[in-house]
């Protein structure tokens, strides 16, 4: 089956893409997982810190569950920062060894909006100097170059933003399922 990597910055909307699209493809008779970032770090990654060794690490251990998810049958579901490019690659690489679809998603909602919504009170907290080292503020935001879609859910519905991540799924799925 398929990982499908959504990485952008706080508040851009990955979580919620990522579990309305769960919801359509679960009715569509799919197994699908989403691997929340904020849950896995909790779960898999306790202990871990957030300098980029630590955040790294984190990205590559939520990708290997992935794989072996996707492997297996399952598609995968990841809404998460994932701020570091060559953490990014990593997981894609892994993917590629053990010949497991990998979409890697920008969700590339604008700091300025994500600071708008800002659903986990971070951007107040790092404006206020309460939380230092928040990605896309304090600590580095590196951008997919080329990512297989990328989605700015400023001004677009969720249906929208989820029929994009949608088609995007279901020709990956076509030309697997061609070969």
């Amino acid at each position: 089956m398929t990982t499908v990597w959504l990485t952008g910055l706080s508040g851009a909307g990955k979580t919620t893409v990522a579990e309305a699209l769960a919801e359509r493809l679960r009715s569509e008779g799919r197994s699908v997982e989403v691997l929340d970032g904020d849950e896995l770090r909790t779960n898999l990654s306790a202990g871990l810190g957030f300098s980029r060794e630590d955040r790294s690490t984190h990205v590559r251990r939520v990708g290997f569950v992935a794989e072996l998810l996707s492997r297996h049958g399952v598609v995968s579901l990841v809404p998460v920062i994932a701020p570091y490019a060559d953490a990014r690659h990593d997981v894609r690489a892994h993917h590629d060894k053990h010949d497991t679809s990998y979409l890697e998603v920008h969700v590339a909602t604008p700091l300025a909006e994500c600071a708008r919504r800002d659903v986990k009170g971070l951007y107040a907290k790092a404006e206020s100097g309460e939380l230092t080292g928040l990605t896309g503020v304090d600590d580095p935001y590196e951008a997919p170059e080329e990512p297989d879609l990328r989605l700015d859910t400023t001004g677009i519905d969720l249906s929208t933003a989820v029929d994009h991540v949608h088609q995007l799924l279901t020709a990956t799925t076509t030309e697997e399922a061609a070969s």
